[in-house]
């Protein structure tokens, strides 16, 4: 008990009751599954803005292009340039977060949608969560993704569901067949440009 009454003195805060930990915990194990299954359906938007991400990644070191869509309307874009920019951060969805900071300013994001061609790895999904971003949609999965190239295998999902503070709704699958055409043609490209 004195060291909860030194931490709110500390803080301002309290220490979490044993019950809200144990809901937590119990959550956070549930949520992962859940969260995809709530999912929404994909839309003819979902499609449009999707296909718009897709050509944002023609043009990447990696074929990750993202679009990020308020109100209907596109508000930035990113592609990975992570071996051009020699910036490992350099992800698609990094990429588009920075340019909306940028202009038109952060508040933007809040509640916006990220439209990325392959599903968010941890470090841009926590970069998705910090900006409150509403929803997510993604082309080809991680385990799809894990078929051609190293991947961090954390759904987004489970980050997602850990994070009750800024709720994200995921909608995967988007043209996941056109991403991941896309990903093996650039793939092959590159294992034969890096070859001796």
């Amino acid at each position: 008990m004195q060291q909860r009454t030194q931490l709110k003195a500390a803080c301002g805060c309290h220490a979490p009751s044993r019950r809200a930990v144990l809901v937590g915990l119990a959550c956070s194990l549930a949520l992962p599954r859940a969260a995809s299954a709530f999912a929404p359906a994909s839309t003819s938007d979902d499609v449009r803005f999707m296909r718009m991400a897709l050509d944002e990644a023609q043009h990447a070191d990696f074929p990750f292009g993202a679009v990020i869509v308020r109100e209907g309307a596109v508000i930035a874009r990113g592609a990975n340039h992570g071996r051009t920019r020699r910036d490992p951060t350099a992800h698609g969805e990094m990429v588009a977060i920075r340019n909306a900071v940028e202009s038109p300013g952060a508040d933007a994001l809040k509640g916006a949608t990220l439209y990325t061609t392959g599903e968010p790895c941890p470090m841009c999904m926590g970069a998705i969560i910090w900006c409150h971003i509403g929803r997510v949609v993604y082309a080809a999965s991680i385990d799809q993704l894990a078929t051609l190239m190293d991947q961090i295998m954390v759904p987004s999902a489970e980050i997602a569901a850990r994070a009750t503070f800024a709720p994200v709704s995921i909608t995967g699958g988007v043209l996941a067949d056109e991403a991941m055409a896309l990903f093996r043609e650039r793939m092959a490209k590159l294992r034969v440009a890096e070859r001796p």
